[in-house]
């Protein structure tokens, strides 16, 4: 049974011109059009739109959700449950903000004391792109288990890897105005390639160089990183290039 735009509209709570956009786009393209130019959909054009809205909520970009969904390897089911696994990830990181404030209204009323760790827990790890780049890479089977094995890390331990991820790229920040191939470099980006694959998959050295790429291509990465320092993401991306030629 089809549906007009004006019902999917009301039945997604999507506007009409955000639909008519999804088709202009590629994005959602009706199976069907009336002899009148309705636009008709399908009970597949609804379930691709439930994965549109999915990955939306998520934070991906249009061309990228476009990208994912036109994927002859992209599968329904297994997309569900990584969409599943990220939204608990992000309602655990939301709970863990929402508990930063709560207790930074305590501190402020003098009840407690917060340490400058407490202060900005929730703040780190959390916003990772590296983790956006991995969902990005649909099909990755590292995905699934690298969330699990981070899932299964008590709270200690996620603060340790966060340390690690912080000291990592401060110390990457310090080495920025050498040259990318020098030594010193190119063994900080070492200890790197081996934390991301300890930690966040499985990583070749091709997959490690085109993720350096990333970092100065998408400016989401760019801004993440120089937050350690300016001009670090560009300078990663061309330590990374050498590394991988090396290896």
């Amino acid at each position: 049974m089809t549906m007009k735009v004006k019902d999917v509209s009301e039945l997604a709570r999507v506007s009409v011109r955000t639909l008519h956009h999804y088709d202009e786009i590629g994005l959602l393209v009706p199976d069907e059009v009336s002899d009148a130019g309705y636009r008709l959909y399908s009970d597949a054009n609804l379930e691709r739109l439930q994965h549109i809205l999915f990955f939306k909520e998520l934070g991906f970009p249009l061309k990228e959700i476009k990208t994912m969904l036109d994927n002859p390897s992209f599968d329904r089911e297994e997309a569900l449950r990584l969409q599943r696994n990220m939204l608990v990830e992000k309602r655990r990181h939301l709970d863990s903000m929402i508990d930063t404030i709560e207790r930074t209204i305590q501190s402020t009323k003098g009840e407690i004391q917060l340490t400058k760790h407490e202060q900005f827990k929730g703040f780190h790890f959390d916003k990772d792109p590296y983790e956006q780049e991995a969902r990005a890479r649909w099909g990755d089977q590292s995905v699934d288990a690298s969330k699990d094995k981070l899932g299964r890390l008590n709270e200690k331990e996620q603060d340790e890897l966060s340390t690690q991820w912080d000291a990592l790229f401060k110390k990457l920040a310090e080495l920025r105005d050498e040259a990318p191939d020098s030594e010193d470099v190119q063994a900080t980006i070492g200890e790197w390639y081996t934390f991301l694959n300890a930690n966040f998959g499985n990583y070749s050295p091709e997959a490690f160089a085109g993720l350096g790429q990333l970092y100065v291509a998408d400016e989401r990465f760019t801004e993440n990183i120089d937050q350690y320092g300016t001009g670090l993401a560009q300078f990663m991306s061309e330590a990374m290039a050498v590394f991988a030629k090396k290896q």
